[in-house]
């Protein structure tokens, strides 16, 4: 590949990176921190410590639901770490909690930052958006089912799945029904907050939920000291005023998937020919990447960064205080910028280059078998990298060629790249160390990943079968 070509290439690739990737990442955090600042993420902390006060149920709501709905505005190990802190400060063991919070941060990756993991996909497979996002809403939700009552096991053995297994059940069910729903005939990026939010409301809504809690399972789940400020009371007013900015969210994302709106912001959309990027298919025509689309208003940063603003207004941020602290997430996330920019500036210069559509061939040889091993490939990609994104902008397009070659889904098999990789996330070195960070226990990463290996592992083989399943008629069903 000549050197301008692969310049102008990778620069292209790092340009995504950062708009409307990062651009999504940024203004979602940005809103995590205003909270922060105005100590209504405490107020919504306190709010789920009174939902219950059995252990096992508030594992349910932090680190499942709540995790989730983290995941859906920041990801890139957020979840990880504040539902780590939530529930030492409820009481849990640091390497308990630490564990919960690894195991749970999984069935929501997928659609992790505003949907930021399939929009990368669908950019360097080509696939539209609509049809990757439908597949991997058609896989994840299947782990959202087994996922509950793996947390309730992890809490509380045997004895917390006797007696919890109807909430965790009840909470899987509709978080995988609202994923699904979401992913397939609303919005991608809307998936994992109306999951969450389903998944909390059904939590609340079954009256096994609201039991108390036998005396013998807090004084064996909860090992630590239960934090004092959490028996503080709220006024209703800024209770309302702390789940605010997610209701804004869901609200705005909503709006902007009217017809008409849709349309009106998409007239702002430009594109244009990549300056010295001209590169050509096989075919001879000029492959799709040499023109670059700059969704400037209809992309979901864009719409992250209006619900932003009107959290500030809500919230009673001054717009000079909201500015600053829209700046200091741009510095925290300084590294994790790098990082996306340069694995999709390398992502970019692969695809053009060929180099991953050569490895698809290669890959394709393994015929029947590359159904089981797609998933294997975003495990993979997400332990090494600790991101689905990146995962997914590595391997995305080499997984196409190789569905391709051996006649299988490219959507399914760029699906299965996605929705394999999301188990790989609880073993990344990235999420270990957050965690260990999070709750006190630096230096003992070894001893969280010998504890969630196996989980990840056995997930694993779970999703290798779906896709199996899903590749032939079995069940084929399931796609659209």
């Amino acid at each position: 590949m000549p050197l301008d070509q692969t310049l102008a290439g990778a620069v292209q690739g790092a340009v995504f990176g950062l708009f409307p990737l990062m651009w999504i990442v940024v203004n979602a955090l940005w809103v995590y921190r205003m909270t922060v600042r105005t100590r209504h993420f405490d107020i919504l902390r306190r709010s789920f410590g009174r939902l219950s006060d059995d252990p096992r149920i508030q594992a349910l709501v932090v680190a499942f639901c709540f995790g989730a709905l983290l995941e859906a505005l920041a990801g890139f190990g957020a979840p990880v770490a504040i539902s780590a802190v939530m529930l030492v400060a409820l009481g849990f063991d640091p390497v308990r909690a630490a564990v919960v919070a690894l195991v749970a941060d999984t069935a929501p990756v997928a659609f992790g930052a505003m949907g930021t993991p399939v929009v990368t996909l669908a950019q360097v497979t080509g696939l539209p958006l609509d049809s990757v996002a439908s597949v991997v809403g058609r896989q994840t939700p299947l782990l959202a089912l087994v996922v509950p009552l793996v947390l309730v096991w992890l809490v509380d053995g045997r004895r917390g799945l006797r007696d919890t297994w109807i909430p965790a059940v009840a909470c899987g069910v509709a978080f995988a029904v609202a994923r699904f729903v979401a992913s397939n005939y609303v919005s991608a990026q809307l998936a994992d907050i109306a999951a969450a939010m389903a998944g909390a409301a059904a939590l609340v809504a079954v009256p096994h939920a609201r039991v108390p809690a036998p005396e013998a399972v807090r004084t064996s789940v909860l090992t630590g000291s239960r934090s004092e400020e959490l028996d503080e009371e709220d006024p209703r007013r800024e209770v309302v005023r702390a789940y605010a900015p997610y209701a804004l969210i869901v609200l705005i994302f909503s709006v902007a998937q009217i017809p008409v709106v849709k349309d009106r912001l998409a007239v702002a959309t430009r594109k244009f020919d990549w300056p010295l990027l001209d590169v050509a298919a096989p075919n001879g025509e000029p492959v799709g990447a040499n023109v670059f689309t700059w969704p400037v208003v209809s992309t979901g940063g864009t719409l992250v960064l209006f619900a932003g603003v009107a959290t500030a207004a809500v919230l009673g941020l001054h717009a000079r205080v909201a500015v600053r602290e829209w700046l200091a997430t741009v510095y925290e996330l300084r590294f994790a910028i790098l990082t996306v920019t340069s694995v999709l500036a390398l992502a970019y210069v692969m695809n053009l280059s060929g180099q991953a559509a050569t490895i698809g061939y290669a890959v394709a040889a393994a015929g029947a078998g590359l159904a089981f091993l797609s998933s294997v490939l975003g495990w993979f990609g997400v332990a090494v990298t600790g991101s689905d994104t990146s995962a997914d902008a590595l391997f995305g397009a080499l997984q196409v060629t190789a569905a391709r070659e051996s006649g299988l889904s490219p959507e399914l098999l760029a699906a299965a790249n996605s929705s394999g990789g999301v188990l790989g996330k609880m073993i990344s070195p990235q999420n270990l160390t957050i965690a260990c960070a999070a709750v006190g226990l630096a230096g003992r990463e070894g001893d969280l990943l010998r504890k969630v290996l196996p989980w990840s592992l056995g997930l694993l083989l779970v999703m290798c079968l779906i896709v199996v399943g899903q590749s032939t008629f079995v069940l084929g069903w399931m796609l659209p």
